[in-house]
């Protein structure tokens, strides 16, 4: 019996080195705590340093959240890269535009990771009377709660998207996570506190409306 598919996202910011992996590989360790191998989280540049590390702040930011940066090296973002993923989460909306140019089919499942975190939230408090059971799949194997669990999350955008006009932001800029590269320790800082809520708020979701 083939193994149902896994929910794939894909984190994006311009080297790859700095915001996005720390996105990928946090959200690949809370994930994984919900439902194991419920979630495939990769990432790449649109400027990609290709073949890199992880910059060592941005290491130590995935380290102290209990993540890996192990094993890591930059690609470039291609049309390839993007033609599986379910869900495209930028870093900024530059970035969101990139995406787009390379695959405009992904208009529906492409969001700036702040911009999408404040969806959730909003759409979880809506439903909070009905949620923390999640969704109850035919059978109660593994597979089937990670089916249950994937078609959760293709049709979570089209939902993100119905309460956007209830999450926008005070400020355009607060849908980016500033970019750090070649900047002082400050600059990391700042990007810590723009990503790890929103990092927070995804796994939050995650694990409220896990198939059970």
């Amino acid at each position: 019996m083939e193994s149902p598919a896994p929910v794939r996202i894909l984190t994006v910011c311009t080297g790859n080195i700095c915001r996005s992996p720390v996105a990928e590989r946090l959200l690949q360790a809370g994930l994984d705590q919900v439902l194991p191998g419920g979630f495939e989280v990769r990432s790449a540049g649109t400027r990609a340093l290709v073949g890199d590390p992880v910059q060592p702040p941005s290491a130590d930011i995935i380290r102290t959240f209990g993540g890996t940066a192990e094993g890591f090296a930059a690609r470039q973002l291609t049309g390839k890269i993007l033609r599986p993923v379910d869900l495209v989460l930028t870093m900024s909306s530059t970035h969101r535009g990139e995406v787009l140019q390379l695959d405009a089919s992904l208009l529906k499942r492409t969001f700036t990771i702040r911009e999408f975190a404040r969806m959730l939230d909003v759409l979880q408090e809506r439903e909070a009377p009905d949620a923390g059971g999640g969704i109850q799949p035919g059978g109660n194997h593994h597979s089937d709660r990670i089916s249950a669990n994937t078609e959760l999350w293709r049709a979570l955008p089209a939902r993100a998207a119905s309460v956007r006009h209830l999450a926008l932001a005070p400020e355009a800029a607060d849908n980016d996570v500033v970019d750090p590269y070649r900047r002082s320790d400050d600059y990391y800082r700042q990007m810590e506190d723009e990503l790890a809520p929103a990092i927070i708020s995804v796994l939050r979701f995650a694990r409220l409306n896990v198939p059970s």
